[in-house]
């Protein structure tokens, strides 16, 4: 059984597309498809139903694929013994990402990235909308949403802490809220979908509808319509924190935070072998911010 033809079965199980797999392999469509069918010839199995769309596991497949993961495994762990297969990986890694986070804090660690894998080149797609890593090719998708796909691995990358926060202008004008109870006599910007702001309070949790004049789909937004004086809002603090520093922004309501208990994680297809190019980003981005990431150092959080 060739090795390199297992190899390709364990990418095309992750991507379910056969050319994508391919391409990671140095391998053209053409060759690509023969490696697969030359390895369920050798099996005497269909391992792979495919469609004009995408390819996906026959029964026979999924039952395979696990001890395909412990064969690759083994001869890595093997090759480890004696110091082999220390390249650095290569070809393209294709991440989703949300847009305001992976413009604020992705992009700039390209950086450091490039130069501890330079024969790695990344695709990125920003945008707020939840893709599907399948349909769409990705290896990793970084989100700040609960994960509910079983059959996709998740993995902390930063915290995600949100506070309530305005403008000093705006508080002079309108004063300052003592208690959640009192958003109702303020202006109150929401991200589109987060109407619903929950206070931990010395009398138990409470749910305030908060309502206002301006709303928006994206962080960045309506963290700049709070600097403009619009109104009350809720933001991480990966987004606002250079704006609370220099005084454009102030917390509010420090005495009742928010029920949140979100967080930056990297989202990749299940699978126990993980492409060396997906550890590399994930191990370094995760390295990158760290258990305290920057920005709430610079706030002294």
């Amino acid at each position: 059984m060739n090795i390199e033809h297992l190899r390709l079965f364990v990418r095309i199980a992750a991507t379910h597309n056969i050319s994508q797999s391919g391409q990671e392999l140095g391998l053209s469509p053409a060759v690509a498809s023969a490696h697969i069918n030359k390895l369920e010839n050798s099996l005497g199995v269909r391992l792979v139903h495919r469609t004009t769309r995408k390819v996906s596991l026959t029964e026979e497949g999924a039952a395979f694929l696990p001890h395909a993961e412990d064969v690759l495994s083994s001869v890595e762990s093997a090759r480890a013994s004696v110091g082999a297969g220390n390249t650095s990986p290569s070809g393209t890694l294709r991440v989703a990402a949300p847009a305001s986070f992976g413009r604020m804090h992705l992009l700039p660690a390209l950086t450091g990235f490039f130069k501890l894998y330079p024969n790695l080149n990344v695709d990125f797609r920003l945008s707020d909308t939840i893709v599907d890593l399948v349909e769409g090719g990705f290896d990793i998708a970084v989100r700040n949403s609960e994960l509910k796909d079983s059959t996709l691995i998740a993995r902390k990358l930063a915290p995600d802490d949100r506070i309530v926060c305005a403008s000093p202008d705006y508080l002079s004008k309108f004063g300052t809220p003592g208690s959640p109870e009192e958003l109702k006599h303020h202006q109150c910007i929401n991200l589109m979908g987060l109407e619903n702001w929950g206070f931990q309070t010395p009398k138990g949790s409470i749910n305030i509808r908060a309502k206002g004049n301006f709303r928006a789909d994206n962080g960045e937004v309506i963290r700049d319509a709070c600097v403009n004086g619009l109104g009350i809002t809720i933001n991480s603090t990966w987004s606002a924190y250079k704006h609370l520093h220099n005084g454009s922004l102030v917390q509010v309501l420090k005495d009742y935070p928010l029920i949140s208990n979100t967080a930056i994680w990297a989202v990749y297809p299940s699978s126990r072998l993980l492409a060396p190019k997906v550890r590399a980003f994930i191990d370094y981005v995760c390295s990158h911010f760290g258990d305290k990431p920057y920005w709430d150092e610079k706030l002294g959080y």
